[in-house]
């Protein structure tokens, strides 16, 4: 029974309906596997267990009756800042370790509408500041592919909790690349949906223009299967204004005449068998009939600054909530407001976040608001105009998702360094389209990634190649 935990999606839905297994025995088999696998990864910050069995005992009920949708009975894990009702939402962060959500973000609400079973809250990097999930304030997560890296951030729970079987699909949140990276580092299909795809009701926000909802799993088909699921215009969401669905013709393997760039950035710093990698793909899918060349923006080259200022701006008004009052823990003896608010943030907040708070405020504040919030806004324009004019010759574009793989626990002390990690991903999350990053071979025993991105609204292009890559690939 265990080796239903190797199957993907599309295998497990198939084998319910042929009732060659129960949702119960499926869940079972996942929570075995869960059990076996924490106390060396710790890819899951709060289980599930008993909401799980009652709930694939509802899908067998449901798969009995015939009009059962394709997660139905499927198992799934949630980064812990998509909110749960009834189920911890700790975003990693001692400052929201004993907050239960008396509502449901959209997304589960979708799952749960479409029979999917959770499983569990994924780790992650707090308040999804960091690029390792070593910035969670319980404990980090180890890569299943080798325990002494790490997973990716900040999504790197999820990530790792579907490269180590425990779940076939996970969703987790990207704003700079936080699906895209640890997707990268654990071998997996990780998307990043057009902003405004995947409503954003219910996940705790870090970046407010930037943040956005999507899965990881590992195969191309199931991923789409999963984004057709959550995606949905939301009124609850004004940004949440489209709808994904994906055509059986997305998976034909027929790519001829498709426009490919192979992306060259600046200041590229890409290791060169990541560089061979991305290269291999572009033949790929050259030899299926795309069209390929190569292509330069320019204006990439102040896509790490703009977002850092950005988000960390954003990030800086959006906990501005958590001040020892309204919202999250409080600490105890202060002696008026002031100290309160800085004794509360203080303690509760790691030191990832207390940075990010400090820049953004910076960025914000008089007589600094014009030479970096304001010019950073420019960037971001620049880089907008800069996609729409390429994505007028050219249907898609690929690169490497990561300048490494999967980097030991501890090396990137440095901030800075940890940074300069999402030179690939940035520049997608500030134009708001759609990115995905996938498997495309190994360097050193590690798995090597590309990542696609096209013009806002073709996420379904970005299957399509993928799939195409992936059928040569595997």
């Amino acid at each position: 029974m265990n080796g239903l935990i190797f199957q993907d999606i599309h295998a497990l839905a198939a084998g319910l309906r042929r009732k060659d297994f129960s949702a119960l025995e499926l869940v079972r088999a996942h929570i075995d596997r869960i059990r076996s696998c924490e106390d060396t990864i710790s890819a899951l910050i709060t289980r599930t267990e008993e909401l799980a069995l009652s709930r694939a005992a509802a899908a067998d009920a449901r798969l009995a009756g015939g009009d059962a949708p394709l997660l139905c009975g499927i198992p799934f894990v949630l980064k812990d800042n998509i909110c749960t009702e009834g189920i911890p939402t700790t975003c990693a962060s001692r400052m929201l370790a004993d907050y239960i959500p008396p509502y449901s973000a959209t997304v589960y609400a979708r799952l749960q509408a479409a029979g999917a079973v959770l499983l569990g809250k994924g780790n992650m990097d707090e308040f999804s500041m960091g690029s390792s999930t070593e910035n969670s304030a319980f404990y980090p997560t180890r890569n299943p592919l080798d325990i002494s890296r790490v997973p990716g951030g900040s999504s790197g729970g999820p990530a790792a909790a579907v490269a180590a079987y425990e779940v076939p699909f996970a969703l987790g949140s990207d704003t700079g690349g936080s699906i895209r990276q640890p997707a990268a580092f654990c071998g997996l299909v990780g998307m990043k949906p057009t902003y405004g795809t995947v409503s954003r009701h219910g996940l705790v926000a870090f970046a407010s223009s930037l943040d956005q909802i999507g899965p990881l799993t590992r195969t191309v088909q199931d991923n789409a299967a999963v984004l057709s699921c959550i995606s949905a215009p939301d009124g609850r969401d004004a940004t949440a204004n489209r709808t994904f669905a994906a055509a059986k013709d997305l998976f034909s393997g027929d790519i001829r005449g498709i426009s490919v760039g192979l992306l060259r950035f600046p200041g590229d710093a890409a290791d060169p068998a990541i560089r061979a990698a991305v290269e291999s793909v572009a033949a790929v899918l050259a030899d299926r009939g795309a069209q390929v060349r190569e292509v330069r923006l320019p204006a990439l080259s102040d896509a790490l600054p703009a977002y850092y200022i950005l988000s960390s701006a954003e990030a800086s008004a959006n906990l501005a909530r958590y001040d020892g009052v309204r919202y999250g823990a409080r600490a105890e003896g202060a002696a008026s407001p002031d100290e309160l608010f800085c004794s509360t943030r203080s303690t509760y907040f790691g030191p990832e976040v207390r940075r990010r708070i400090l820049l953004g405020t910076y960025a914000l504040s008089a007589g600094h608001r014009d030479a970096f919030y304001l010019r950073a806004q420019s960037a971001a324009r620049r880089i907008r105009a800069a996609f729409a004019e390429i994505f007028a010759t050219c249907d898609c574009l690929l690169c490497p998702t990561t300048p490494t793989v999967a980097f030991p626990a501890g090396e990137k002390s440095d901030p800075v360094s940890m940074y300069r990690g999402d030179l690939f991903t940035v520049p997608a999350s500030l134009a708001g389209i759609p990115a995905l990053s996938l498997p495309c071979g190994t360097a050193d025993g590690l798995p090597v990634a590309a990542q696609l991105m096209a013009a806002e609204g073709n996420d379904g292009l970005l299957y399509r190649l993928a799939a195409a890559i992936e059928e040569v690939r595997i």
